[in-house]
């Protein structure tokens, strides 16, 4: 066998001769380089990961704020036609509990995620306080509870009116939370926002004094659990997925004592069959990616933004629906529907002004100053560097 063996190598030497043993062990070298390289590259994605701040490093790496949004939006249109699908056609009357059937998907998918070792890690204890964790996932119930409920008892149209209703109350606890301020072109900007969305659907305004009280009581929690979102992301070093993971038991508990008063009774009498569970599993699957894309615009941009960009959907609806599937909303709708779109594209180009702006005062600039530089034996010319900021 050795003899066997040794002659077999000869052979193979004999027909490779020199050059292609050369080429061998070069082709050997290489794929191990690149193993080794792919392997060092895993091992400092993982390290990354296992810090907040290197989580967060990677969340902005790859999430900025046009993938953010982008993502968001799309899962946001999806998840408004599956829930028309789940609530109209298959007859589920129950928004809490589809609501917390979200939640709950959610929760199971992050633990999932958390055994894998995909799940971020979360920043220290003692730069959170636990109230503000208690506090955003209490928020969170009432938030998308009252969301879909309100939708429930009220047209699409009024619920719309409500929404607006949003942007302000966020100017104003921004401002008394965080002392933050706005420019006077933004406020116009956003006053045409609001001002084009009411008259895009004021044709369809109809409500109950219930679902009228629901939408009331639904603004203001919707306004501060954006704020609670977009600051604790770029303010305390947290990702999406690890504030969902925090967060989500705490929506779940509130959601369940919410069910007695707002749900009807017999969700345990629907008819649990195998297309009214595949649509309702859908949504719920849609409600995760809605959570996570809305956590990461938020974390990308701001709660006003985030407003924003849930107007541009009625209004892309509503322009798309004419547009390409011969609807017919009327000429007032779609005067009001272009007007807000004009308004939000100002108020984009006017955050990404002062996006850049604000890049700008970051980054120091050298320049060049001369100085005469006197010394025993004569003047000699130098150049010093001076570093300044563009204010």
């Amino acid at each position: 066998m050795q003899i066997s063996s040794v002659g077999g190598m000869g052979l193979l030497d004999s027909l490779l001769g020199a050059e292609g043993r050369k080429s061998f062990k070069r082709k050997d070298s290489d794929a191990g380089e690149a193993g080794k390289a792919l392997e060092e590259l895993r091992g400092s994605l993982y390290n990354e990961l296992r810090t907040s701040e290197g989580a967060k490093r990677q969340q902005q790496r790859f999430c900025g704020p046009v993938v953010a949004m982008t993502f968001n939006f799309f899962v946001a249109v999806g998840i408004i036609l599956t829930n028309k699908l789940v609530m109209g056609r298959v007859g589920f009357k129950f928004p809490i509990f589809l609501t917390l059937l979200h939640y709950a998907v959610s929760w199971l998918l992050l633990a999932i995620f958390r055994t894998l070792s995909w799940l971020p890690v979360s920043p220290p204890a003692k730069t959170t306080p636990s109230s503000s964790i208690f506090l955003l996932g209490a928020i969170m119930a009432f938030a998308s509870g009252l969301a879909n409920t309100s939708l429930k008892y009220n047209s699409v149209g009024f619920y719309q009116m409500a929404k607006i209703a949003v942007t302000p109350t966020i100017v104003l606890a921004e401002f008394v939370l965080f002392r933050k301020t706005i420019s006077f072109k933004k406020v116009l900007a956003l006053g045409a926002v609001s001002a084009g969305v009411a008259v895009a659907t004021v044709t369809d305004l109809q409500f109950n004094a219930f679902g009228a009280c629901i939408a009331l009581a639904w603004i203001v929690p919707s306004a501060i659990n954006k704020i609670l979102w977009s600051s604790l992301q770029q303010q305390a070093n947290w990702t999406a997925l690890a504030l969902m993971w925090k967060t989500t038991p705490i929506t779940i508990f509130f959601l369940l004592a919410l069910m007695p008063w707002l749900d009807p009774p017999g969700v345990l009498l629907f008819k649990w069959d195998i297309n009214n569970s595949c649509a309702i599993l859908s949504s719920a699957l849609l409600g995760f990616l809605l959570q996570w894309s809305g956590a990461l615009a938020l974390g990308a941009t701001s709660a006003t933004s985030h407003v924003v960009l849930g107007q541009f959907k009625t209004c892309v609806i509503l322009v798309g629906g004419y547009i390409l599937l011969d609807s017919d909303p009327g000429l007032v709708s779609l005067s009001g529907a272009v007007f807000a779109l004009a308004g939000m594209s100002v108020y984009t180009s006017l955050n990404l002004k002062e996006s850049k702006d604000g890049s700008n005062k970051q980054i120091p600039v050298q320049t060049p100053v001369s100085k005469t530089k006197t010394s025993e034996n004569g003047s000699e010319d130098s150049t010093v560097i001076k570093t300044t900021n563009d204010v």
